[in-house]
């Protein structure tokens, strides 16, 4: 049993990510896509309109964070495969299926730091977001 790939492009930081998933479960793909260059919007005053604040602030930041949280499920999921497969090769004790989880535990490292990452990024744009509505509203 060999993991599918993720489907990850990204061509710049301040460019927008796709992430694919495939659910073997359900047999359904999603894919989820999010602009990373959310620390250099401004938002102005005008574009909020009462039904925004009503809802809990720009529908852009939940959209933004609604991306993150799927992309990090995304790794997640792909951690959990990979996860299985190392145990699988372990319980096999063939030397080339042992030699094989080396890369294996070296992607799922990299994946958890990919997870802390897009934690940080999403606290940071995040909080950006919520410190400039705070000014806006105390400009008013």
């Amino acid at each position: 049993m060999t993991p599918a790939p993720l489907d990850s492009s990204s061509s710049s930081e301040a460019e927008s990510t796709t992430i694919t998933t495939m659910d073997n479960l359900s047999n359904t793909t999603t894919t989820a896509a999010t602009n990373r260059n959310n620390k250099h919007r401004r938002s102005s005053k005008s574009s909020h309109t009462l039904e925004d604040q009503d809802a809990g602030g720009d529908p852009q930041v939940w959209m933004s964070l609604n991306c993150g949280f799927k992309e990090v499920q995304s790794v997640l999921d792909r951690n959990r495969v990979l996860i299985q497969q190392v145990n699988e090769n372990h319980q096999s004790r063939i030397p080339d299926n042992m030699v094989k989880n080396v890369a294996l535990i070296q992607e799922i490292n990299g994946n958890i730091s990919k997870v802390v990452s897009l934690y940080s990024d999403m606290s940071s744009d995040f909080s950006s977001a919520f410190h400039q509505e705070n000014k806006h509203a105390d400009d008013d």
